[in-house]
């Protein structure tokens, strides 16, 4: 095939629904809004206060900061293109699209994984989690979890951008690297993104894989030995986190299997597949702030005292 430089890419995932897509545009607008205030609702109320400047809770400031950073990555993006008929996105937009949203799915699974394994020394090692888990600590891991990930997408992007494209459709809501990749004329330039790209996520998976599996297997061994207190207030503790991550391996399941594979999805309805190809991205930024604040009191209750300060502060 002839090889041309683009300057742009078209995004064929977007169906032509006349007037619908007005009401489309509503309901995400109303969705991004209401990701947009309780993620930041739930970060400000754990920096201002004192008393949920814990480890748990600073990781889960972490996560809330993330979600927004997928929200801001993919909704814009989402929204103009629904009221537009113009679906095309330079080449430069894509690729910054593709390092947010990757970025975003790697932190999000890896500091999950991080908080299982602070409900493993919490639970397990009671007397030197205060030593092992200081404030410090956290933010230093915390600030680990971001910079690789921004480092292993930086190296991933590096890769796609190198290449020359003998195509610019995607047909999908926002830009795929995958799919981006597919588009290369060379297959051996193509080869060295899909090997550093499999080799590197199915490190990331495994060792986030082990991670969660041995919290937890150890986590349920103490709480079976444990009273039926110790129990209740470790399924108040866990609950959520595996709640979130349930939700987000679920989402994610679907997007690579839509991505790299065909045939399993030819028979499910093209509204199914848009919403599973953004669900990773639209659902779990809404989900996590619905899940911590349900089963989280000491949460809830943060919110019950700072809200109204600021609503109606003291003359």
């Amino acid at each position: 095939m002839n090889s041309s430089q683009f300057s742009s890419f078209i995004l064929t995932g977007y169906s032509n629904t006349g007037q619908l897509n007005y009401l489309y545009f509503i309901i995400i607008t109303m969705l991004y809004i209401s990701i947009l205030f309780s993620n930041t609702l739930f970060v400000v109320v754990i920096c201002l206060e004192r008393k949920l400047h814990k480890p748990m809770y600073l990781f889960l400031c972490s996560l809330f900061v993330n979600d927004l950073f997928g929200s801001i990555a993919l909704f814009p993006a989402l929204m103009t293109n629904l009221i537009s008929d113009d679906h095309s996105v330079s080449t430069v937009h894509c690729f910054l699209q593709i390092f947010c949203i990757y970025s975003y799915a790697n932190i999000e699974f890896v500091n999950v994984a991080v908080m299982s394994y602070d409900r493993y020394l919490a639970i397990c090692y009671p007397l030197q989690y205060t030593i092992l888990m200081t404030p410090k600590n956290v933010c230093v891991l915390v600030f680990l979890i971001w910079l690789c990930m921004f480092v292993h997408m930086f190296i991933n992007v590096s890769l796609t951008v190198r290449l020359e494209f003998c195509g610019n459709v995607i047909d999908k809501l926002f830009c795929d690297n995958y799919l981006v990749v597919k588009l290369a004329c060379s297959a051996s330039d193509a080869a060295v993104n899909n090997i550093y790209g499999l080799l590197s996520y199915y490190f990331i998976v495994a060792v986030v894989f082990f991670t969660i599996v041995f919290c937890y297997t150890a986590i349920l061994t103490i709480c079976l030995k444990s009273s039926i207190a110790t129990r209740k207030k470790a399924l108040s503790t866990c609950t959520p986190h595996l709640a979130s991550l349930l939700n987000f391996c679920f989402g994610c399941f679907f997007t690579v299997i839509q991505s790299r594979f065909d045939r399993p999805m030819n028979n499910v309805p093209i509204e199914v597949k848009t919403i599973l190809s953004v669900y990773f991205v639209i659902c779990q930024p809404l989900f996590n702030p619905i899940v911590y604040g349900v089963r989280m009191s000491k949460l809830r209750q943060a919110c019950r005292n700072i809200i109204p300060v600021y609503l109606h502060p003291k003359p």
